[in-house]
């Protein structure tokens, strides 16, 4: 009875260990994620996306130049980033500023920016908007150079949408912001906190310090691990911190941190088809250069004291057992957000029209995936209403006399894929 008791003790404080750096994490970031949350709301809301489009048509540097400036702040994962850069090419964006775009954007973010300055300092906040701007710029130049003798294709116009009052901005920013991008990337950060604590309890401590010996090497394997994998660049700054803090260096966490948001199968694929095999080997050339370019800068050019505050954020919380009550309320109403997201995702809608037609899809990912399917669909004439089903990957169109065909060349053109059923 009495071994009974000792395992079970010893079990409670292994769980302990395991769940202590977990809620650390959680309370250091969810203030930072929710301000980056409100923060992204209000750009998905209340700056058009044609504004984009209308800046990016030109084969030039200053089409590059825009894509890469209007990128780095918007709030897009990976996936979400495909269909809106398939959307602008399709809408007259070069594929200079095309390339631009997909890769500052996925790599940085208003939350993602908040969030590593919260958990892994500001010097790296700085870094990672400045590398994603840089390589995006670099990627779009060349893409350009290389792909100056191509005819661009047709441009297509988005449709007009109502025009929204103040009121409807508002609701429609919390809705994006709470909402929406819960939905999308809540199960990443949720991936990303449980990865990186399992990462401070399992691994020894300077686990990585005899890779160091070999930084070369080091990066290319973090490079070839996270390149197709999907990282969310906001669920993989606790990643970066717990290896860090095993002995990572501050140059491969930035590839990590680099490669894994901008890069995964899904978005290689899309590229590959949408924008050509050429365009592709640059991306991924110029995501691949520039993150062991800037990572080896990181290590051997910057001081080592900026990116040692790491270890005192997260081994303080050993001695402080003291939490601010604003990041307690934070993470409470993280959590709640959270929940109500992921029940308003998998809840299934029985609702059945007459005049409903379905479509099956291929390669929607996320709510901006669907918002963007909608929003093209409700675009063709005779079609009422569009529910887009992402558990199901298909949409469902009500109206009378649809044009499958033209919905079929809608769906292809935005750079999803339709399956025939």
């Amino acid at each position: 009875m009495h071994s009974f008791i000792d395992d079970y003790y010893a079990k409670i404080l292994h769980m302990k260990e395991y769940i202590t750096p977990l809620i650390d994490l959680l309370n250091e970031m969810t203030p930072y994620l929710l301000l980056g949350f409100l923060i992204a709301g209000i750009l998905h809301e209340f700056v058009p996306r044609r504004i984009y489009a209308d800046r990016l048509s030109k084969n030039n540097f200053s089409s590059v130049l825009w894509a890469a400036l209007f990128g780095v702040p918007l709030p897009l994962c990976s996936c979400g980033v495909i269909p809106t850069a398939a959307s602008l090419y399709r809408e007259g964006a070069s594929k200079g500023a095309t390339v631009s775009f997909l890769i500052s954007t996925p790599q940085t973010g208003v939350d993602s920016i908040l969030a590593t300055a919260s958990v892994i300092g500001l010097p790296f906040a700085i870094i990672r908007p400045v590398v994603a701007f840089v390589t995006a710029i670099a990627g779009g130049v060349i893409t350009n150079r290389i792909c100056r003798n191509e005819q661009k294709p047709a441009q297509q116009t988005t449709p007009q949408t109502e025009k929204k009052s103040i009121t409807e901005k508002i609701i429609g920013t919390l809705r994006y912001g709470f909402v929406d991008m819960i939905q999308d990337i809540g199960k990443w950060i949720v991936i990303g906190l449980v990865v990186a604590a399992a990462i401070t309890v399992l691994l020894p401590d300077n686990f990585f310090v005899t890779l160091n010996k070999y930084p070369l090497l080091n990066m290319i394997m973090i490079l070839a691990v996270s390149m197709p994998m999907y990282l969310c660049a906001t669920g993989s700054i606790p990643i970066a911190a717990a290896l860090m803090l095993k002995g990572l260096s501050p140059g491969a966490a930035l590839v990590l941190l680099m490669a894994g948001p901008a890069t995964n199968m899904a978005t290689i694929l899309v590229i590959n088809k949408v924008l050509g095999r050429k365009t592709l080997i640059t991306y991924l050339a110029t995501i691949m250069l520039g993150a062991i370019g800037f990572g080896l800068f990181v290590d051997y050019a910057l001081p080592h004291e900026w990116f040692a505050n790491i270890s005192h954020r997260h081994t303080a919380g050993c001695c402080d057992t003291t939490t601010p009550w604003w990041q307690t309320i934070s993470s409470i109403v993280f959590m709640i957000l959270l929940f109500v997201g992921f029940v308003m995702k998998f809840r299934k809608k029985k609702t059945v029209a007459i005049t409903e037609q379905r479509f099956r899809i291929n390669g929607m990912m996320c709510n901006h995936c669907k918002a963007n399917v909608e929003k093209a669909l409700s675009g063709i004439e005779g079609v009422y209403s569009v529910r887009v089903e992402l558990s199901e990957g298909a949409a469902y169109l009500t109206g009378e006399n649809i044009d499958s065909p033209k919905v079929i060349d809608t769906i292809n053109g935005l750079g999803y894929e339709y399956v025939m059923e």
